[in-house]
């Protein structure tokens, strides 16, 4: 059972979590499948990786984004698509507790994900870290953790 602190409150963490595919060829297959996603680091970066449904392993870094970066909101539509329209400006954008990764596949997936704590320091498994991901092929996901 995990018992560590999630994402983004400063402490070591090693959390498992999902990508469900919300739009895009991924989405339209039949069954259609969750992709692992793993996560872990200390402070306000570490690594994340992703398992795609064919095998591929995408890997990459995680920072948090800067409360003054101008590229912070170069997601905002996939957050909207997948949780309603205005919510990244209403719960996400100058969050303290925001980060993005690329990830890199050994297919040549690349692979955008962002994420927030809606309750920074949380035990897991609470679902309070939640996300967005969108491929190079046209797939976007939701995140939970």
């Amino acid at each position: 059972m995990l018992s560590i602190a999630t994402t983004l409150s400063g402490c070591v963490i090693a959390q498992p979590g999902n990508l469900y595919p919300i739009a895009g060829p991924v989405s339209v297959q039949n069954p259609q499948a969750s992709f692992r996603v793993s996560i872990s680091g200390v402070f306000n970066s570490g690594t994340i990786s992703a398992k795609q449904k064919d095998g591929e392993d995408c890997r990459g870094h995680w920072a948090t984004v800067p409360r003054d970066d101008p590229s912070a909101a170069a997601m905002s539509e996939v957050w909207d698509s997948v949780y309603g329209k205005g919510f990244f400006q209403a719960n996400v954008l100058g969050t303290g507790m925001f980060a993005r990764a690329t990830l890199t596949g050994n297919k040549c997936t690349a692979l955008n994900v962002q994420f927030y704590s809606r309750q920074p320091g949380a035990i897991a498994p609470d679902f309070t870290t939640v996300g967005v991901a969108a491929d190079n092929q046209g797939d976007i996901f939701k995140l939970t953790f």
